[in-house]
């Protein structure tokens, strides 16, 4: 069952181990305003999931459009994860996020998850007010610091981050909001590789999230991501370690990046 969960693990990593918080903690009438050169609206990525030589589903993130919510423009962002037709005989998965990230201050208003796997489904959703510090979810309303992210809108921030200046071991402390609680997670930088995927031949910067006990998913070994080395940070690999072998996420398909992909060889 473990090979199983790759698109939680998949999704894990892309959303959830990159995000460093504004320090932040109240509202004081302001929104900060933050340098975007990583993406924009139009942009889409595609991912085949493989354990060993089969490939198990196909990922798709977007940024299909612009939103008004709560007052204020958002990117209207959404995560797929479907099994392949040869593979849902064996464990039938169409799941689906969504997020809508402030375009100026790149923070969540609102983020639904929508699950079908096998005979699991769920459904859940929260409004993160963040003027008034409260996430006010399907199952009942917590405090947040302010700029809190969710799974997704965590990624889409962490890759307008500036990474150059990080040192081999070097730890990036983070939080995310999920169900009912704020997690505090690690991420380890781990340096620079040149990859090859279906996509293409990418120098990349190389991290390592690092789950604790208790955190939102548990894993029977370590996560690797590889993100372009460029402005974009565009997730290029994901790699666990399973109780046999690896599942991989490789890039398959890219348009509508928000500039150059200086990091293609």
């Amino acid at each position: 069952m473990y090979s199983l969960k790759w698109m939680y693990v998949f999704l894990f990593i892309l959303s959830v181990s990159l995000n460093i918080l504004s320090q932040t903690n109240s509202f004081n009438g302001e929104f900060r305003v933050l340098d975007n050169k990583a993406f924009k609206e139009g942009e889409k990525l595609t991912f085949d999931v493989n354990y060993g030589f089969v490939t198990a589903g196909i990922a798709v993130m977007e940024v299909p459009k612009i939103k008004k919510i709560s007052g204020r423009e958002a990117y209207h962002v959404t995560f797929e994860v479907n099994s392949v037709p040869s593979f849902d005989m064996f464990y039938k998965v169409r799941d689906r996020y969504e997020t809508y990230i402030d375009v100026e201050g790149l923070f969540p208003w609102r983020f639904e998850q929508h699950i079908r796997e096998g005979g699991y489904t769920r459904d859940f959703s929260a409004f993160f007010d963040q003027r008034k510090g409260k996430a006010k979810t399907t199952e009942g309303e917590y405090e947040i610091p302010l700029y809190v992210n969710d799974i997704v809108s965590a990624f889409y921030y962490a890759r307008t981050l500036d990474y150059s200046n990080m040192k081999v071991s070097d730890l990036i402390h983070l939080q995310n909001f999920y169900k009912d609680k704020v997690y505090n997670l690690d991420v380890k930088f781990l340096g620079k590789e040149t990859i090859e995927v279906p996509a293409g031949k990418f120098d990349c910067i190389i991290v390592e999230p690092l789950v604790r006990e208790g955190g939102l998913f548990k894993h029977e070994g370590n996560i690797i991501v590889w993100l372009t080395n460029d402005e974009l940070k565009m997730p290029v690999k994901v790699r666990t370690k399973v109780v046999i072998g690896y599942v991989e996420a490789k890039l398959t398909n890219y348009e509508g990046l928000a500039g150059e992909l200086k990091a293609k060889r």
